[in-house]
């Protein structure tokens, strides 16, 4: 077997994400998914995935689960073989960003995380296709599984993000 993988996906996205890459890719190496959870900072998402992976591996982070992994290479370089940033970005969040956030973390906490994912995020993430529908379907429920709590505590983390460009160069 060669070097374990570890998988991150992107926000209110769970280890369902990943079926057909886990599928694909656990026959030749382990293939772990870690969902960036029960923390409201990168440098937490990151510890948690961190204290979970194996000793030294393979990284592959989507979105959210990009700028997780970019803040693994940060804290601990020397575990991370190679990686994969998949549609994700380095900058810290953008300035005019804050109030959009806010008021969907504040819809969420009043019990419309269905409405705030289905009107306001997924829609904007999903490229046209004769799967779009059961595409959403499937990022709903991934969303509906995670629940509000992680929605907040996610958005927290990516109000409060680091620049990532310094970490892109070194690697």
């Amino acid at each position: 077997m060669t070097e374990p993988l570890v998988l991150i996906p992107g926000m209110m996205c769970n280890e369902r994400l990943f079926q057909p890459q886990v599928a694909a890719f656990s026959s030749k190496r382990p293939v772990t998914v870690v969902v960036p959870k029960g923390s409201s900072s990168m440098a937490g998402l990151a510890q948690a995935v961190l204290a979970t992976a194996p000793p030294r591996f393979a990284l592959a982070g989507l979105s959210l689960g990009g700028i997780v992994a970019m803040q693994i290479i940060r804290q601990a370089p020397e575990r991370v073989s190679r990686v994969a940033l998949l549609d994700t970005n380095p900058l810290p969040d953008p300035p005019d960003k804050a109030p959009i956030r806010e008021a969907q973390v504040e819809k969420v906490r009043r019990g419309a995380l269905d409405e705030v994912m289905r009107d306001e995020m997924k829609p904007n993430y999903l490229a046209p296709g004769t799967r779009k529908q059961e595409t959403l379907n499937l990022c709903m429920e991934m969303a509906e599984a995670l629940g509000p709590d992680v929605f907040v505590k996610q958005s927290r983390a990516l109000q409060r993000r680091r620049d990532q460009q310094a970490t892109l160069r070194k690697i």
